[in-house]
């Protein structure tokens, strides 16, 4: 308030200015008055509000702390100044405890005002870091803290530990251009500082959390500074993502560091890569394979790829050449729970009679309050009742359900109580199932970069998964799955084929499909979603075998590198493959009417089969569909899969399987080759799934077996859509549900397709463990329910006054005869 308050000490050259100007006393006073009702009074807390100290005096004040106590500035690195400070006091031993952080709400017109003229801020709005066209900063405003403890303390005294705060360090710019210019150097010197105190190495850190304005000057310079430091390491390799929570909540100047300490803690403990949005080019020094930092502009699960620790630093730089850079480690004790964000919710309803569901629905004041609406929908989970008769589910999205228009149609639905229905969003179901569940796995083809990439940031039971498979990888071919499956984001589109080619070599597809199917698999099972049976497709059959038991997870993972290594080695013509749209018999009888030699490797649906052969036949077939209208499409695959030209790869792939230990299965698996459950006996089961990828794969024969079998449910288990395409055109008509896990292949969050599979399930009345979902409601603090709470301010801003009554105008009277009955006629209307 210091400004407001001290535009009223010019209230004596306002008087004189007014008087100068020839206006009278009384006019110039009633001026003066009103110019000073714009903006707060003084008081006797004007005075101590004005000390940035008594920010700091206050806290200390109200919870009685008797350590140090103050505040410190160095302007936009002022939050980690103040967090150095605080370390340096733990470490002294002054104090066993430190709340520490920044605070920042001083974005009136005097401080836009200093940045525009600077000049800093964004012309077109948008701060975007490191975006090679980066033209200036967004003002921000926030207040973030921090409770630091000697780490030995923490642990003796049983602390939740976020993250280990392993050194810091800190620098001047000393003499430059100018006093507000950024300095490589200065930099630099910070950035080594932090690495000794710490004793880490460059290379050891996999995240950056840039001090990143979006400013072109100022990104160039710490881009230079990052690169400079990290090629001293390692120049050939790219690996250290960095990125700025600014580009989404904008420059908070004395509370930024802060801010981006938390986002650098809550990424090492939810194990994720954050992303900095809004860079469609990053700046030349860091495009991709160009330095080691590369612009991480997507979220990534945070696999862990070296001997260390996941460690991650932190700059924030300010005005007057302050430096400060620290590094930061995961904490051993650290538990990854599932990041919920509440912004998808499930609304799950059931009672004996639809009548009793409307009366459930949610009324207008719920809905007009998101924070509202999650309890509610959260309790719902907890109170539904599979077994009752009427079950009713709907899925919520934050950003695009229209509330008033869902719940509206909903009641109108219940109470016209047409039977069952459905709408995108919503499931009503009357009376119970009896259909039961089988998983089906999809095999090569479903693969793409960055499937399943939501769900392994958000369930621990996934990344734990994806983190198995990614050591088993580089144990044997030492290379990251991980990296293969979710790589560094790249910005051209010559690129992006290179880094999907990449994924569907054969070799690299298998062992990813199977790590992402499996991570799919964990998270169903999270919700109490468990098969009575279980089919894949090609490839997709290992998962399904892992799923009924009959192999543990690294077996799974191992089988898959080897099929994948196996079916992707040969010289010469090892065949290629044709998608057909067409019914088999008509398939069937033009290679017989054509002399074409083509296995018919996939039978997939009605009108769909796969040939495979001969790359000159399978062109020839290719011709031929065209001339008779029908649909072909060459697949892009390393071989002709399920016929003789992989069969040299039966062998070994046997040998493989038979040094894998077999165990009981829980549930049946249904073979592609023969229709059937796999057998009995290890032998057998061995056997038939040593030759699987030599012979045809059946699946339509597949699925009709299980709806014979009293299947009515089907959920694929993976990346994509496809066998959920395929069992809905084999069973037609038969009243059947097929869901995909993935089914909007990342275009919608994998957290809003896995709602939809959940929702369906229970309004479905499968058995299903809804009130897992959200689980994160439960640790929050619902709103008041008896009124107004106890401390309800209303404020806005740093400018927060009691509106005063309007003055009425001041009139003068002209002399002049027209100006008077013009005065008049006014003051009459």
């Amino acid at each position: 308030l210091v400004i407001p308050l001290g535009a009223r000490l010019g209230h004596p050259i306002w008087r004189k200015a007014l008087a100068d100007a020839g206006v009278d006393v009384d006019t110039a006073e009633d001026v003066v008055q009103r110019i000073a009702d714009g903006y707060v009074p003084w008081q006797e807390n004007s005075f101590p509000g004005l000390l940035g100290n008594v920010a700091a005096g206050r806290i200390a004040n109200r919870f009685d702390l008797g350590g140090t106590n103050c505040v410190v500035d160095a302007a936009c690195a002022s939050s980690l100044s103040a967090i150095h400070l605080a370390a340096l006091e733990l470490s002294a031993g002054r104090v066993d405890m430190s709340i520490t952080g920044g605070m920042d709400t001083f974005n009136d017109i005097f401080m836009y005002m200093c940045f525009s003229k600077t000049p800093a801020l964004s012309p077109t709005g948008n701060s975007r870091p490191f975006a090679k066209d980066g033209d200036g900063t967004i003002l921000g405003e926030g207040l973030g803290a921090v409770i630091l403890k000697r780490l030995d303390d923490a642990r003796r005294d049983g602390d939740k530990i976020y993250a280990v705060l392993k050194g810091m360090g800190s620098s001047s710019d000393g003499r430059g251009n100018a006093i507000y210019a950024p300095s490589s150097d200065g930099q630099t010197k910070a950035l080594w500082n932090a690495y000794h105190e710490a004793d880490v190495t460059p290379r050891s850190i996999e995240l950056v959390e840039a001090h990143g304005t979006g400013t072109s000057v100022g990104d160039a310079v710490e881009a230079r500074a990052l690169s400079g430091v990290y090629s001293k390491d390692n120049p050939e390799e790219t690996w250290c993502a960095i990125g700025s929570v600014k580009s989404m909540i904008g420059h908070t100047k004395a509370a930024a560091g802060v801010a981006g300490l938390i986002k650098t803690v809550m990424a090492l403990k939810h194990k994720v890569l954050p992303p900095s949005i809004k860079v469609d080019e990053p700046l030349e020094i860091i495009n991709p394979g160009v330095a080691p930092v590369y612009l991480n502009t997507v979220k990534r699960p945070w696999v862990k790829n070296l001997e260390t620790p996941r460690r991650a630093a932190l700059s924030s730089f300010g005005f007057g050449g302050s430096n400060f850079h620290c590094v930061l480690e995961e904490a051993e004790t650290a538990q990854q729970d599932i990041d919920w964000d509440g912004h998808v919710l499930i609304v799950a309803l059931s009672a004996a009679s639809p009548d009793a569901l409307i009366k459930q629905l949610p009324d207008e004041e719920t809905l007009s309050s998101w924070e509202a609406l999650r309890f509610y929908a959260y309790d719902s989970c907890q109170s539904f009742n599979a077994a009752d008769k009427y079950r009713l589910t709907a899925v919520i999205a934050k950003e695009t359900t229209e509330l008033a228009k869902l719940f509206s149609d909903i009641r109108s639905r219940l109470q016209n109580d047409n039977g069952d229905w459905q709408r995108p969003d919503a499931w009503y179901r009357s009376g119970q199932t009896t259909g039961k569940l089988a998983f089906v796995f999809p095999g090569q083809g479903s693969q793409y970069v960055g499937m399943g990439r939501d769900l392994a940031c958000q369930f621990p039971q996934f990344f734990s998964v994806l983190e198995t498979a990614n050591e088993l990888f580089k144990q044997a071919v030492g290379e990251s799955l991980a990296d293969i499956i979710y790589p560094i984001p790249v910005f051209a589109d010559a690129d992006r084929k290179q880094q999907e080619q990449t994924l569907t070599q054969t070799q690299n597809a298998q062992p990813a499909i199977g790590t992402v199917s499996l991570g799919c698999l964990q998270v169903l099972r999270h919700f109490g979603i468990n098969a009575d049976a279980a089919v894949g497709h090609s490839y997709g059959e290992l998962t399904a075998l892992h799923a009924a038991g009959y192999f543990d997870e690294q077996a799974l993972h191992s089988l898959s590198r080897r099929r994948g290594e196996l079916m992707a080695q040969g010289e010469g013509d090892r065949g290629s493959m044709l998608a057909v749209v067409a019914r088999l018999e008509d398939v069937q009888a033009l290679l017989d009417a054509n002399d074409i030699e083509l296995v018919l490797a996939n039978h997939n649906a009605p009108e769909q089969v796969v040939l495979s052969g001969a790359t000159e036949q399978i062109e020839a077939f290719a011709k031929l569909a065209k001339s008779e209208k029908i649909r072909a499409i060459k697949l892009p695959v390393a071989a002709a899969f399920h016929s003789d030209f992989v069969s040299e790869a039966a062998k070994p792939f046997g040998k493989a399987v038979a040094e894998i230990q077999f165990h009981k299965n829980s549930i049946p698996v249904l073979s592609n080759t023969t229709t059937e459950p796999y057998p009995h006996g290890i032998d057998s089961q061995k056997k038939l799934l040593s030759r699987q990828l030599a012979m045809p794969v059946r699946f339509v024969e597949q699925v009709e077996r299980l709806y014979a079998d009293g299947i009515t449910h089907f959920i694929e288990v993976g990346p994509g859509k496809t066998l959920t395409g395929l069992t809905n055109a084999i069973l037609k008509d038969k009243g059947i549900t097929a869901l995909a896990i993935d089914a909007s292949l990342g275009k919608k969050s994998g957290q809003y397709d896995l709602a939809v599979v959940l929702a369906t399930m229970a309004a479905e009345g499968q058995p299903i463990t809804l009130d897992n979902w959200d689980a994160a409601t439960a640790t929050l603090e619902r709103p008041a329910t008896d009124g107004k709470p106890a401390m309800s301010v209303k404020i806005s801003g740093a400018n927060v006054m009691q509106t005063r009554p309007e003055r009425p105008p001041t009139i003068k009277h002209s002399s002049n005869k027209m100006n008077d009955t013009s005065t008049s006629q006014s003051a009459a209307l």
